[in-house]
């Protein structure tokens, strides 16, 4: 069985580096050349089941991929919930008290006002993936094409230690493809 992760392209927030999640925005003019550029070298995998999160960025990418194939929505895969930190960048936030204790938080219940703590979002995640995971198994193959923080937190929980969150986000586009053997998970390639 093979899990395909793949990040949406960039959106305005991504180039501007803002904090964001729950906000639905499309892909720029740039994000969308970007996709279509590395559809065009063949780096996507093919068949299986899809999922996206539903928000525009992932559904819009999806279908520079994979064009109208039927799609499974998710909601459970979509990204972090930044609440109040929504569409501000570090430099907005860095004096504020609220965000300094969120971004120095060892361990992970100290939600963003308004948001979510990161317990809650690998909660919330894990519960996306184990369900992606319990369709497949079936098809053997499934496509998932959502977030970096989404497939960051799940790259970090199959493979602990081996590399931290900020290291296992993908550039926008790219993603991991996870495969398991008759005795779980086995390994996994960059897409």
């Amino acid at each position: 069985m093979k899990i395909h992760l793949i990040r949406h392209g960039e959106t305005m927030a991504t180039e501007k580096k803002l904090y964001y999640g729950k906000t639905d925005l499309p892909l720029t003019a740039s994000g969308v050349e970007g996709i279509a550029l590395l559809r065009k070298q063949g780096i996507y995998p093919e068949g299986g089941i899809f999922f996206t999160s539903g928000l525009l960025r992932a559904e819009q990418t999806f279908n520079i991929i994979y064009g109208n194939m039927r799609r499974r929505v998710i909601p459970l895969i979509a990204e972090l919930n930044v609440g109040e930190f929504e569409m501000k960048s570090y430099d907005e936030l860095k004096d504020r008290a609220d965000y300094q204790a969120w971004i120095t938080d060892e361990t992970g219940d100290v939600a963003c006002p308004g948001g979510e703590s990161v317990n809650q979002f690998r909660s919330r995640i894990m519960e996306g993936y184990n369900r992606i995971i319990s369709e497949v198994r079936e098809s053997m193959s499934a496509i998932a094409v959502c977030h970096g923080g989404v497939i960051a937190l799940i790259m970090e929980h199959l493979y602990p230690g081996e590399k931290n969150f900020y290291e296992w986000v993908p550039e926008t586009g790219r993603g991991y493809t996870i495969a398991y053997d008759s005795d779980g998970l086995h390994e996994y390639e960059p897409i």
